[in-house]
């Protein structure tokens, strides 16, 4: 009898545990966006990363992505908190909710869609080749690549087209602009960065002025990256498409210089 009893006590027990486990796990299965709103803020990862976000001359943070943000947050009833990170980490920070989304100029790859819910694609990008404006003449294959000192942000989409093209023999940095900083110390032959970056940051004009963008490597497109199964991810793209129609992300594209990808 002791015995019998003991075997339903360790069932009930076994299906109490089971009951309690699973109502502990609900709140991951339950809407993100509900869980952003109640909270207050839109937690947005970024980089130094013009003109997409970087920080202006009173340390706030600005570009295209900034002030996307920005108008998304204002229609959630939200606002918009910027957390530089590790790009290395953007996943773990994803997941561990420390961020709500990864907006930075992120390349839509199939390392991004396996990890993330993401957005539809927004704007045009390309990973470049930057190198002293008296040497791009130099390279305009891969071929020409061999032989020279890389820098490239860690984790980066360039990284991955490196990769790609078997070329591994590079410096990985911690973002795009200290790559950038590289070629212009003279501590790197070239950098691979985004084809929006180079746009905004060399050339004539501009912060390094003595830098040039010299060939293309990859044609790409950004999206923002949600945890995956948020409802946000659709609650995103239909304010981006409202957006789209109705000219604000026109007007802000054309302020940033930017390609956007229109559907439809």
């Amino acid at each position: 009898m002791k015995k019998t009893f003991a075997l339903v006590l360790a069932a009930l027990t076994t299906t109490a545990c089971l009951t309690g486990c699973s109502k502990a796990k609900q709140p991951d299965t339950a809407s993100d966006l509900a869980y952003i709103q109640d909270k207050g803020t839109l937690v947005v990862a970024v980089t130094d990363y013009a003109p997409m976000d970087y920080e202006d001359e009173n340390g706030q943070w600005t570009g295209f992505d900034a002030e996307f943000a920005r108008l998304v947050a204002e229609q959630l009833g939200v606002e918009a908190e910027f957390i530089e990170i590790d790009w290395d980490r953007k996943f773990l920070e994803l997941n561990a909710k420390t961020i709500d989304c990864i907006w930075n100029g992120m390349t839509i790859t199939d390392e991004v869609t396996l990890n993330t819910s993401c957005s539809n694609p927004y704007v045009k990008n390309a990973q470049v080749v930057v190198t002293n404006v008296n040497d791009a003449g130099n390279y305009t294959s891969a071929e020409d690549l061999a032989g020279l000192t890389l820098a490239v942000e860690s984790g980066s989409a360039g990284e991955t087209a490196l990769k790609e093209l078997e070329i591994t023999d590079y410096v990985a940095v911690r973002n795009q602009s200290t790559a950038l900083m590289e070629v212009a110390a003279g501590t790197a032959d070239a950098c691979v960065i985004d084809i929006t970056m180079a746009n905004a940051m060399t050339g004539e004009g501009t912060s390094y002025a003595n830098l040039s963008k010299c060939m293309e490597l990859t044609s790409e497109e950004y999206g923002v990256g949600f945890r995956k199964g948020s409802d946000m991810t659709e609650k995103f793209n239909e304010l981006m498409a409202q957006m789209m129609e109705d000219g604000t992300l026109d007007a802000l594209a054309e302020k940033y210089e930017l390609t956007l990808v229109k559907n439809g």
